[in-house]
């Protein structure tokens, strides 16, 4: 390990350390000062008492990745501009989702003390078994998704420290799963919203070294412009038989990365905790900008970086930003950038973890397995409750801690099959949730059976399309997904008739 590389290890360890005891030490403090709001409140999400800064970031943070500082702009070297005008739909995604969902989402979750996503679909349909299929999707995508970003997490420290990948996995893990089991929700918005301040600072330090790298911005435009002539069109890259141009697979991206995400558990939970109305209008045009410049900032700087590379060295896109941290930055300033895409990749892993574990706990042992009476009361401070809330409190812990373990062991060697599944984790996420939150939220004549069926058309189709690689058009399977989903959802909830009963009417409208 060279000396640079040692100071960027030093650099990245004290970075999260720094986020485990801030989670920690900000938690106790947020528990103590909301008290009365009870433990599964607190813990899973932080009392409601988030502000516009601090949802805008949490929301970011845990949106990005870190295909949004390695893949995406590596990308962009090779296909120009090309590449932004793809990723650009993510702009509005903060925007979108705590606009369509936050405001209405927030009030029936105070309305009902909801602390998952499930524990409303639970009081909007009444039904056992839409909370049971949706909670066993969620733990499984999520865990999928968890053990890709455990890799990526172990590769970045692998590749710009020279640690052995299971040391850099180990030492990811550690961090993580401490401050996520110990602090909870509070710690993970935190830790968030520092990840997305160093996020938002990494974007403009890498720029700044790249720009004084190619002899100034215009200079190395200039340089870009000789070298790839039409980088700024789109095309550039692409091979003449490519789909990654065609309508069909640019609207199918727009609805995996745009409109799908409203379907996503672990963003629509933020809308659960804001503080108030002002809170969620600051954070939709907080987490608007600093996904812009997250987005335009950092493909961009891809897209102008293909002179600073060598011809024959890279062999992947993958190894474009980091060739040029460790050939063209400080050892101080590479650290401090690589910060950025760790954050990107811990602020995943802490929101995926957190939300399974609570799923666990209140959508299935509590609600269907815990006989205690007391349950009844766990957000309030009767005498007979607080046994049951222990009981909780020390599940919850181990529980977060158990799920990390697990997904820690799949990521050191993982098994071909969830590697695979990742690629549609996503998709699987937003065919199970999308319409049973959007409809559920809307149309008050939405059912159970409507929403199981959803669900069960959503999931079969786009592991369908997915097998058998059948692709319209040159359209993604999300989008087919979503179309048959929506349909399944009205036509069988239109069908069946059901009215409302007044108790979903009160909570829910």
């Amino acid at each position: 390990m060279q000396s640079k590389q040692y100071i960027i290890l030093g650099i990245l360890i004290a970075y999260m350390v720094f986020n485990v005891l801030a989670g920690i030490l900000m938690s106790k403090k947020n528990s103590s000062k909301n008290s009365n709001a009870g433990f599964l409140s607190n813990y899973f999400i932080g009392g409601r008492t988030m502000g516009g800064m601090v949802l805008a970031m949490t929301l970011v943070a845990t949106y990005t990745s870190a295909s949004s500082f390695l893949g995406g702009p590596g990308l962009a070297a090779s296909w120009g501009l090309t590449q932004s005008w793809i990723a650009i739909i993510q702009i509005g995604t903060a925007f979108l989702t705590l606009g369509v969902l936050g405001k209405k989402l927030g009030l029936i979750s105070r309305r009902i003390h909801a602390v998952t996503i499930s524990d409303y679909l639970k009081a909007r349909y009444e039904s056992p078994a839409v909370v049971i299929i949706c909670s066993l999707a969620l733990v499984v995508f999520f865990i999928t998704q968890m053990v890709a970003q455990f890799m990526g997490g172990a590769t970045l420290l692998q590749t710009v420290t020279g640690l052995p990948y299971w040391a850099g996995l180990l030492l990811f893990a550690l961090v993580v799963i401490l401050y996520t089991s110990v602090g909870g929700f509070t710690a993970v918005v935190v830790t968030d919203t520092i990840q997305g301040i160093v996020m938002t600072f990494g974007t403009f330090l890498l720029m700044f070294f790249v720009f004084r790298a190619g002899g100034g911005a215009s200079n190395l435009i200039e340089q870009v412009s000789t070298t790839v002539p039409g980088w700024t069109l789109l095309g550039l890259g692409f091979p003449e038989d490519t789909v990654a141009l065609s309508p069909g697979y640019l609207i199918s991206f727009w609805v995996l990365v745009g409109i799908g995400v409203m379907g996503l558990p672990q963003t629509a939970v933020r809308g659960m905790g804001f503080k108030d109305t002002k809170s969620l209008h600051s954070a939709m045009i907080y987490g608007t900008l600093v996904v812009g410049i997250l987005m335009v900032g950092m493909h961009f700087i891809g897209a102008v970086a293909s002179p600073l590379l060598p011809e024959d060295s890279i062999t992947s896109t993958d190894q474009v930003i980091p060739y040029i941290v460790l050939n063209y930055m400080p050892a101080w300033a590479g650290g401090l950038f690589l910060a950025a895409p760790l954050a990107a990749i811990m602020s995943t892993v802490d929101s995926l973890l957190l939300l399974a574990s609570a799923t666990i706990i209140t959508d299935i042992w509590i609600t269907y397995f815990a006989k205690d009476k007391a349950k009844k009361n766990l957000n309030s401070d009767v005498a007979e409750a607080e046994k049951f809330k222990k009981k909780v409190k020390k599940y919850s812990f181990a529980l977060t801690i158990v799920i990390g373990v697990i997904v820690f062991c799949f990521a050191l060697n993982p098994p071909t099959i969830l590697v695979w599944v990742n690629l549609f984790a996503m998709g699987g996420l937003e065919s199970t949730f999308f319409w049973s939150l959007l409809g559920g939220l809307y149309w008050k004549y939405g059912n159970a059976k409507g929403s199981i069926a959803s669900i069960i058309v959503g999931i079969a189709t786009f592991v369908f399309f997915n097998l058998n690689k059948i692709a319209p058009f040159h359209v993604h399977e999300i989008v087919m997904a979503l179309i048959f989903s929506g349909i399944a959802y009205f036509t069988v909830s239109a069908l069946t008739k059901e009215e409302p009963s007044e108790t979903i009417l009160k909570k829910c409208f």
